[in-house]
């Protein structure tokens, strides 16, 4: 099952709360997830940020209670039921969310406060209602990346196919394939027909090699070309191959690649966009934006 958002969770937090005792982030984690039947994948589900969301979920679930005053912290990243949550509990809403929380005044003065600005003009009153803060950061950039990948992929449609051979070999090469540029330049060359193929080494020692087709095409690769392309490895002495393509590949092309004997991979126009922008390959960095979390070690020696 999905992993709950973080309003989900506020109800819960507060039920597994009102026993009065004292817990860690860790212990609320463990003692609401039987309730959600998790399982260990759904635990493990990243944020692109590298955090776990069903803990990133919690810890801001168990922020907002706090700063509502339904929660108190007794000490340092523990968490402790309030007097006014025992309240609540006494005659519990279906839901908390956000919008239950704006009744009380400290949670307003705490919203407010994450928004102040620098800029002027009127500030929003409420944090994003449906994602914590880094959902909607990673919302957005996941947003940014298909616009920009859908982008690069018509430059390289667009490109001459002289460029088209440097830039596979560049991006092979990021990727770790090929030796040396020297060696990738002389293994991989231009086939005649809009597109390059070639033998390469799978590493820099050349333990083995891999056979590259790469088609820049507008129409679909289908099941034949696959099927030419791999019977071409054997007579090229490779078991391994490559075949990218600006395009897409046939349901029956993927198919037919999954259950032959040769291992061979198969990269669309959108991978190949994807593999460049990982690998900076044709793109350039504007901004980085480093995602902190508070250091407990170093503040359990105060």
């Amino acid at each position: 099952m999905a992993v709950p958002d973080f309003q989900s969770l506020m109800l819960p937090l507060l039920k597994l709360m009102g026993d009065g005792r004292e817990r860690t982030q860790a212990e609320a984690r463990e003692g609401i997830a039987p309730g959600f039947g998790l399982s260990d994948a759904d635990r493990q589900e990243m944020l692109t940020s590298g955090t776990p969301r069903y803990n990133s979920n919690v810890s801001w679930a168990l922020t907002y209670l706090k700063h509502a005053g339904l929660l108190e912290s007794p000490g340092r990243g523990r968490y402790r039921i309030t007097t006014r949550g025992r309240d609540v509990l006494r005659h519990p809403p279906d839901k908390i969310n956000i919008q239950f929380l704006t009744s009380f005044p400290e949670f307003i003065t705490f919203a407010k406060t994450r928004q102040v600005s620098e800029k002027p003009g009127p500030q929003p009153v409420l944090p994003d209602i449906e994602k914590t803060p880094e959902e909607a950061l990673e919302a957005t950039y996941q947003a940014w990346r298909q616009s920009f990948s859908t982008e690069l992929l018509e430059r390289v449609k667009s490109c001459s196919p002289g460029f088209f051979e440097r830039m596979v070999i560049d991006l092979l090469l990021a990727m770790g394939y090929g030796g040396s540029r020297r060696d990738a330049a002389e293994a991989v060359g231009r086939s005649g027909d809009e597109g390059i193929d070639g033998i390469i080494k799978e590493d820099r020692l050349g333990l083995d090699v891999v056979y590259v087709q790469a088609k820049r095409w507008q129409s679909t690769v289908g099941r034949p070309n696959v099927q030419t392309f791999a019977g071409s490895l054997v007579g090229q002495n490779a078991n391994k191959g490559i075949f990218i393509t600006t395009s897409d590949f046939s349901r029956e092309a993927r198919e037919y690649a999954a259950r032959i004997a040769q291992k061979i991979v198969l990269i669309d126009g959108v991978t190949l966009a994807d593999l460049m922008i990982d690998h900076g390959i044709g793109v350039s960095d504007v901004a980085a934006y480093t995602i902190k979390r508070i250091d407990s070690d170093y503040f359990d020696n105060e």
